[in-house]
């Protein structure tokens, strides 16, 4: 079976707050290493209601100091926002402080809408653009200085700090494979170009100084619960989410509502159907069926599984479920 990691969106639930979401991230990362899943991943998002995680390093810094030997990075930082030397010196401080845990996923999307990526960025002319170039020069910071170097990541240089390229396109499966870094594919809300995506990452891959062969991490929404009935109820509230982003109303996450989905018109339904398509939810044995079979399908190497589920107990019980699960299908195999 497929390696196991979280990623963690820090989702604030209507009635409540940042503060004790950042809790929730810390209770759910203690319990992730608990149960065996390789790494926890946190998301740079803007000026969204319903996500706790925008200051991504600071997080990443709060998890990993909370947590002892489950990986720790972002999935990921939006590099178009930042300065590669700024990323490079926050990562590299991590690294520093917390060695062989820290990842490094670099996406070229804004995490959020244009108005506030001019509010992060001041000048929109450096954006996705120069986003390869950006990459690399990003990663020759983490190399050790050269004697003549005059810019230096410090901390940063000669740290090791596992770099990925993120993408929801063939773009990104492209890049990671120009430079032979490890490639994590967003199917879990944007899953068109999923195969498409694997098959040039796979075919154009070049070795290289970090990766001798293709690594691939693809992106899946799981909710499990006891019976499927539950997990469906769960469910609802990232399809309400998802609903209320699309339709220009982001917020905080929902409260689960039952039967959501047929109260929905058919151009709503089919969104979800589209969006969410990358999405096992149901009972341990829904869950173990659709499990082997997505990774039958795509044959990844890792999964970086996510669950928007609005009370914390419940998400905390479905990641204990799908570790289950994983261990049950890593026996039979």
């Amino acid at each position: 079976m497929a390696v196991l990691s979280v990623l963690d969106l820090s989702p604030v639930p209507e009635g409540s707050t940042t503060g004790q979401s950042l809790k929730n991230t810390l209770d759910l990362a203690r319990n992730a290493e608990r149960l065996g899943y390789h790494r926890y991943w946190l998301a740079e998002h803007h000026n969204m209601p319903g996500i706790a995680s925008a200051a991504t390093s600071v997080v990443i810094g709060h998890v990993a100091a909370g947590t002892s030997t489950i990986r720790v990075g972002a999935g990921g930082i939006m590099l178009p926002n930042h300065a590669p030397l700024i990323i490079a010196e926050q990562f590299g401080t991590l690294a520093a402080l917390h060695p062989g845990r820290i990842d490094l996923g670099l996406g070229r999307a804004p995490g959020t809408d244009m108005l506030t990526a001019r509010a992060l960025r001041r000048n929109m002319e450096a954006g996705v653009d120069t986003f390869p170039q950006d990459v690399i020069e990003l990663i020759n910071y983490f190399a050790p200085a050269e004697p003549t170097q005059r810019v230096r990541a410090v901390p940063g240089e000669g740290e090791q700090v596992e770099v990925w390229v993120l993408g929801s396109s063939t773009y990104g499966a492209q890049l990671a494979a120009m430079l032979g870094l490890p490639y994590a594919f967003a199917s879990h809300f944007a899953p068109a170009e999923l195969q498409h995506a694997i098959d040039i990452y796979r075919s154009r891959f070049q070795p290289s100084e970090r990766l001798s062969k293709p690594r691939l991490m693809l992106g899946l929404n799981v909710v499990a619960a006891d019976t499927d009935a539950e997990a469906e109820l769960h469910f609802s509230s990232l399809q309400q989410a998802f609903v209320n982003l699309r339709s220009g109303r982001p917020g905080k996450l929902p409260a689960p509502i039952e039967n959501y989905a047929a109260t929905l018109d058919p151009m709503a339904k089919g969104m979800l159907a589209n969006a969410l398509s990358c999405a096992i939810v149901g009972s341990p044995a829904t869950v173990k069926s659709g499990l082997d079979a997505f990774v039958q399908r795509t044959g990844a190497d890792e999964l970086m599984v996510t669950a928007q589920v609005f009370d914390h107990a419940a998400r905390v019980k479905s990641f204990e479920i799908l570790a289950e699960v994983n261990q049950s299908l890593s026996k039979a195999a």
